[in-house]
């Protein structure tokens, strides 16, 4: 039986053991040990938990993926909880399961309390990074400037982002997290207080990644983009991590088909945003840190701006000295922080205001 580990903030042992003793288990599967079964069909929901996980199976594996899942979902009803005690004051909250595709992705909207009627504001798209990670309260201060500063701000929660189920906790490595992407910035061009003609993205790390491959994909559709720490190259990602890494993300992309880039180069090239360079269109500020261990700077931003400068690209692009936290600097409550704060702000005000 494989062990895993997570997480359950604000949550109790006892809340986890009552989430594992209401997980029906029948006697015919007590001593499953193979694939799962099928979920009875009265069980099964459009985009549910049931469609992925049969509740009915015995095996422990099973159990823990349902308590996994659960802890997940009661982690993140706590954030929204959270942002409403400390934010709402200045900002409205949505959330909102927006088409991409034929799936619905959940996310949230959030808008400039006392907004007038008729008024039309820039939208930001804001993508998290991570490998299963999801709208947290490292995201708030950055919200609420924006929202302060007349922007409405969506906050999708792409395919492998956590929290909303097995059916959004699975994914494809830069190919429906991309999709979702795009898609939550043509939701939200057709709300009547979005200009649509003023859109701009954000991305970190997973997010910055995939906000270098949705300008690529569609030049035309943000006015500006920000790339914070983004993941430039996904061979080389992949060649760098730990095997018990490499495997999960091969395993868990329908593209890369469980196999790792020697076996697969071209899924792996197809997703990794220095190869498509040339497309970009969008004015697009850089930002990194020396001393990143997660996306080293000489394999990923340098190489960017590198590639951005020979292809003669509007850019502009910092790049802070040691920032503590590396990778995750703009988490810290520290110098670098607010001035990559200010720095987004001046950049999205020049071209989107």
């Amino acid at each position: 039986m494989k062990t895993r580990l997570f997480a359950a903030t604000g949550l109790t042992l006892g809340l986890a053991l009552a989430l594992a003793l209401a997980v029906p288990a029948s006697a015919a599967d007590k001593d499953h040990a193979g694939p799962k079964p099928e979920a009875r069909h009265e069980d099964r929901g459009e985009g549910g938990l049931t469609s992925y996980i049969n509740l009915d199976a015995g095996d422990a594996d099973t159990k823990l993926e349902v308590i996994e899942q659960e802890v997940f979902a009661a982690q993140q009803q706590s954030v929204r909880v959270e942002f409403l005690l400390e934010q709402g004051d200045a900002v409205h909250m949505d959330y909102v399961q927006y088409p991409s595709g034929e799936e619905l992705i959940p996310g949230y909207v959030f808008t400039p309390k006392g907004m007038r009627s008729g008024e039309r504001h820039p939208a930001v798209v804001l993508v998290h990074g991570g490998f299963h990670e999801r709208f947290n309260v490292e995201w708030f201060p950055l919200i609420r400037g924006l929202v302060e500063r007349g922007y409405v701000v969506v906050f999708p929660e792409y395919r492998g982002s956590r929290g909303y189920g097995e059916n959004l906790y699975r994914n494809d490595y830069g190919v429906t997290d991309t999709a979702d992407v795009l898609a939550a910035a043509d939701y939200a061009a057709k709300k009547p207080f979005v200009d649509p003609a003023r859109l701009g993205i954000i991305g970190e790390s997973r997010g910055g990644m995939v906000t270098l491959l949705a300008i690529e994909k569609e030049p035309k559709k943000f006015k500006a983009a920000v790339d914070v720490v983004g993941l430039t190259d996904f061979v080389a990602y992949m060649a760098y991590k730990p095997e018990y890494r490499r495997r999960e993300v091969a395993k868990e992309s329908a593209s890369f088909g469980g196999k790792l880039p020697n076996e697969n180069l071209a899924a792996y090239m197809a997703v990794s945003p220095i190869n498509g360079v040339e497309k970009i269109e969008t004015p697009l500020l850089v930002m990194a840190s020396t001393g990143d261990k997660i996306a080293p700077l000489a394999l990923h931003t340098g190489r960017l701006l590198d590639v951005l400068k020979a292809r003669g690209k509007r850019f502009e692009s910092h790049i802070y000295e040691n920032a503590p936290g590396g990778h995750i600097f703009m988490h810290g409550d520290q110098p670098e922080r607010w001035d990559a704060y200010e720095r987004i702000y001046a950049w999205l005000g020049a071209n989107l205001k």
